[in-house]
C-alpha cells in the first residue's frame, strides 16, 4: 500500500478539498496525465481542464473536475500536493444535465461558427463540460 500524503485543492474563494490520499492523477498542459504518490520529486505544472482523481486512504476515490490552474508537489520529509485553480468542482456538486446542455451548445457552436473568438470560447467551454461529465462518470459523445 502506498504511503499517504496531504492533498489540497484551493481556489481564490475557498479550499475545495483537503485530505489524505495515496495517489492523485491529473492532467498537465503538454504532458498528459500524471500520477503522484508519496516521495514524488518536487514538481510544478500547469493544469488543463480535466477529470482529476484523488485516491483516498479509505479506498474511495474523490472525482474532481478541474478547470485549469497549477499543480505543485512539495518534497522533503513529507509529500504535499496542492492543486491551485480558479474553478474546480467535486463530482457530487456537478449538475449533469447542465453540463450535457453546455456540451451540446458548444458542439453546435463549433459546427456552425465562423468567428474565431467564438470558436475559441466554444473549445474552452466544451473542455470544461467534458471534464465535468467525465468526473461524474456520465457517458457522452464529444
Amino acid at each position: 500500500m502506498a504511503e499517504p500524503f496531504h492533498v489540497d485543492i484551493v481556489s481564490p474563494e475557498k479550499v475545495l478539498f483537503s485530505g489524505e490520499a495515496n495517489m492523485v492523477i491529473t492532467r498537465t498542459l503538454g504532458g498528459g496525465e500524471i500520477a503522484f504518490q508519496a516521495g514524488h520529486q518536487p514538481f510544478v505544472g500547469a493544469l488543463v481542464e480535466n477529470h482529476t482523481r484523488i485516491f483516498l486512504t479509505d479506498g474511495k476515490v474523490q472525482d474532481v473536475a478541474v478547470h485549469r490552474g497549477f499543480v505543485e508537489v512539495s518534497g522533503g520529509e513529507t509529500t504535499k500536493i496542492s492543486l491551485l485553480t480558479d474553478v474546480a468542482e467535486l463530482a457530487a456538486d456537478i449538475d449533469v444535465a447542465r453540463a450535457k446542455d453546455a456540451l451540446e451548445r458548444h458542439e453546435r457552436t463549433l459546427k456552425d461558427e465562423q468567428v474565431e473568438s467564438k470558436i475559441a470560447d466554444a473549445v474552452a467551454g466544451k473542455a470544461r463540460a467534458s471534464a465535468r461529465l467525465t468526473a461524474t462518470g456520465t457517458s457522452f459523445t464529444a
